[in-house]
């Protein structure tokens, strides 16, 4: 299997372009449902097909999870308001600190991956995350928010991921849309998040317009096409796929030298932000061999 690269230009029917909303707030009812659902779909012949039933599993727990839990607090409106006046998404991620309904998102996570059919290797890394205490647990909620994971505890803290995952999706989808702004390149409007991919999307009133999408809240933001989603640049920008695939391509700069997926949902709507990118894995291995390095952020593919 070899990289295919296509020219930077690419075709866009300006004329179907309504204005599209800045912003898309998630939906935690549906959204690790359908993820999960996706993820098996992939698995079916995949070389990667315990890992992604796995996730199959994890994301349908992240689903179950929420049955029953309290509220999670949120900012007051005039730390939003503050907020929009500095530029700054309301969801500071770098002040967070665990709180009733994240302690229990995580413990209950916990628990129902434990069901799981899994490596002993990630049991192991399970049973360690749960068994660590407060302060242990608070450092590895950091290290998420941070991107900052030792490598030596990667299986760990993919589960402390996927509860942040929930805790978070869960504050933006109560969020106003139309009250978000753009913070900066590569960073989520509502919590500052990296984007996992970005999608070029089929839905009435943003017809063929990119979103990123936030590898944390799930959030989505309108961003133009043919620029990097990481440094902003629209010099030498170039798209990458594998063969007989164009659904799912490496956006690679020659700016910053980085690159995140961009896919196209308007093609295929079953395509999810998350499942493909941990399926398309044979793309970032192809790219890296370019010389790129991957910009994305996905818990699901830590260590690479």
């Amino acid at each position: 299997m070899s990289s295919i690269s296509t020219p930077r230009h690419e075709p866009i029917p300006i004329g179907e372009i309504a204005e599209p909303p800045f912003a898309r707030l998630p939906d935690p009812s549906t959204l690790f449902a359908t993820r999960a659902e996706r993820f098996r779909s992939l698995a079916d012949g995949h070389q990667l097909a315990p890992y992604l039933n796995f996730l199959a599993a994890l994301s349908m727990a992240q689903h179950e999870v929420q049955q029953g839990l309290p509220v999670p607090d949120m900012p007051t409106p005039e730390a939003r308001a503050r907020a929009s006046e500095l530029g700054m998404p309301p969801l500071d991620r770098g002040k967070f600190t665990t709180e009733p309904a994240f302690d229990e998102t995580l413990d209950g996570l916990f628990a129902r991956a434990a069901s799981i059919e899994m490596p002993d290797a990630a049991r192991v890394a399970l049973q360690r995350a749960g068994a660590a205490d407060g302060g242990k647990r608070a450092a590895m909620v950091r290290a998420v928010l941070d991107d900052a994971i030792p490598v030596e505890a990667l299986a760990d803290h993919l589960f402390v991921a996927a509860a942040l995952q929930v805790h978070f999706v869960r504050q933006a989808a109560m969020l106003d849309a139309k009250s978000l702004k753009e913070v900066g390149d590569g960073a989520c409007p509502s919590c500052g998040g990296a984007p996992v991919s970005s999608l070029v999307v089929g839905w009435a009133g943003a017809h063929n317009s990119r979103y990123c999408v936030c590898s944390l809240c799930a959030t989505q933001w309108n961003y133009v096409r043919i620029k990097c989603t990481l440094c902003g640049s629209t010099k030498g920008i170039s798209y990458h796929h594998v063969e007989h695939d164009k659904t799912v391509r490496a956006e690679t700069c020659d700016t910053c030298h980085g690159y995140v997926k961009i896919m196209q949902q308007i093609q295929n709507p079953a395509l999810d932000p998350v499942a493909d990118d941990v399926a398309s894995l044979a793309l970032d291995l192809l790219v890296r061999d370019l010389g790129y390095r991957r910009g994305a952020v996905n818990p699901f593919m830590l260590g690479y």
